[in-house]
């Protein structure tokens, strides 16, 4: 921000004073007013913007400096106040900085201090409405989007959650928004000023996931050459989210285990014990009550996780909200890409609400990234759409050999686990394949339990 864009409201009882730091405050190409009384100072400010505001603590009549500050950070929260007093004392300095004066400077004035103090304040004003704008904007990016019955329950769920220190499991397929979930509880929680840890457990190879959740010591092995902070500590005050916990080893269950229990833990390499307290959200598009039969995971940790169960349901059982969410996606991608607004035609809009979304909404998000960048026009037509969607619009008999091959598999595998009642692992066993790749093409044909 440019001085001659900066406007200086100067309010001190004393004439000279006033105008001596006029005529400083010009020189460097501010613009000021003055005022010699808190209510004569509000007045102005009442007709004329300012920026930042000298403005003198102890002032005669029958407003202080302090009652003005308060008046002003009440009237005009955006206006960074700078306090001056030749009686400076902590109390004043104490209470000043309660009602929000970003700065205190001593009488008699120096210009250097003075000048530096503006230039401070200025700055942290700027970083502060960069900060208001970021949590705006990432508010926005992470918002739950959505109408339909299951995404009204979970909203009404996460309500009810968020302000307790409840831990909460959230399953559901990949895709579908577990992160967002877990954001909007720590964003309603009691912790919202701390910070939001993500772990994604699947992405950590197994011989680093430690070191990542709990940190090290400089020379706790070979390349840690310094100190090194883990998750759980970062997320103290706050909330850690550990995505994809089904993918986390026994031997790393077990240490997370009596971390939870006891909001205490060693780095690697280290004795002392670290105290924290975070709040736990975990995560999985796996069945774990399957992977604790298999002895896959922990069933003490799972029921020190799955306090409160919120299951996400697929985009595919949800698909009152795909208009929504297209459209969200539509205005963000946009905005991030400099592009003119853009819309769905009637007819893409069908296709998109028919289409099965094995991808969920995460599948949704990247093809609407996709159509703004590449569309022409302002409207997305039905030719704008990935040829997979368009195949959609067919119905009846399969139009190639390829279609047939798919819809028997898709048959084939539904009947299997109905035939097995739903085990995974025995229908993966009976059809010869691993239980990731009979996973895989679940999602790949939409086939999920209850359709």
């Amino acid at each position: 921000m440019r001085k001659r864009n900066i406007t200086i409201l100067i309010i001190d009882d004393e004439p000279n004073v006033c105008s001596s730091l006029q005529g400083i405050l010009e020189d460097e190409g501010y613009t000021t007013y003055a005022a010699q009384s808190g209510e004569e100072g509000l007045k102005q400010l009442a007709q004329r913007d300012a920026n930042i505001v000298l403005l003198d603590i102890l002032m005669p009549g029958g407003m202080d400096g302090i009652e003005t500050l308060r008046r002003i950070k009440n009237d005009y929260p955006d206006v960074g106040v700078i306090m001056i007093t030749g009686h400076g004392t902590y109390e004043y300095a104490l209470e000043a900085g309660k009602l929000g004066a970003l700065d205190f400077i001593e009488k008699p004035l120096s210009i250097d201090k003075v000048l530096t103090r503006i230039e401070q304040a200025l700055e942290k004003m700027r970083l502060e409405a960069e900060n208001v704008q970021l949590k705006r904007e990432t508010e926005e990016r992470y918002r739950l989007i959505g109408e339909s019955s299951a995404m009204q329950e979970i909203k009404k769920t996460i309500a009810r959650v968020a302000p307790t220190k409840g831990r909460v499991l959230i399953t559901g397929e990949s895709g579908t928004g577990k992160e967002l979930v877990a954001r909007a509880i720590h964003n309603q929680s009691l912790r919202s000023d701390g910070l939001f840890v993500p772990v994604n457990c699947a992405a950590i190879p197994q011989e680093l996931i430690e070191a990542e959740l709990f940190g090290h010591e400089r020379g706790a092995f070979t390349g840690a050459t310094y100190r090194r902070i883990g998750k759980f500590e970062q997320a103290d005050g706050g909330t850690i989210f550990l995505d994809e916990i089904g993918n986390m080893s026994l031997q790393t269950q077990a240490k997370v285990l009596r971390a939870i229990e006891t909001q205490e833990f060693e780095r690697i390499g280290g004795k002392n014990t670290i105290k924290v307290d975070n709040r736990i959200i975990a995560a999985t598009n796996k069945d774990l009550d399957a992977e604790i039969k298999e002895g896959h995971f922990r069933e003490d940790l799972y029921y020190r996780l799955n306090v409160i169960p919120i299951d996400i349901p697929p985009l595919r059982r949800r698909k009152k909200d795909i208009p929504l969410l297209a459209e969200h996606f539509l205005v963000q991608f946009c905005r991030e890409n400099n592009k003119p607004k853009k819309q769905l035609s009637k007819e893409a809009m069908k296709i998109l609400e028919r289409y099965s979304w094995p991808g969920n909404v995460r599948e949704l998000r990247n093809i609407i990234e996709r159509l703004v960048i590449m569309s022409r026009g302002d409207v997305i037509e039905v030719d704008d759409l990935p040829q997979d969607l368009e195949e959609t619009m067919t119905h009846g008999t399969p139009g190639s050999l390829r279609d047939a091959r798919r819809q028997f598999e898709s048959n084939f595998i539904r009947q299997s686990l109905d035939n097995n009642n739903w085990n995974i692992a025995e229908t993966a066993r009976q059809l010869g394949i691993e239980r990731t790749n009979l996973y895989r093409k679940m999602r790949q044909y939409s086939i999920s339990r209850g359709e």
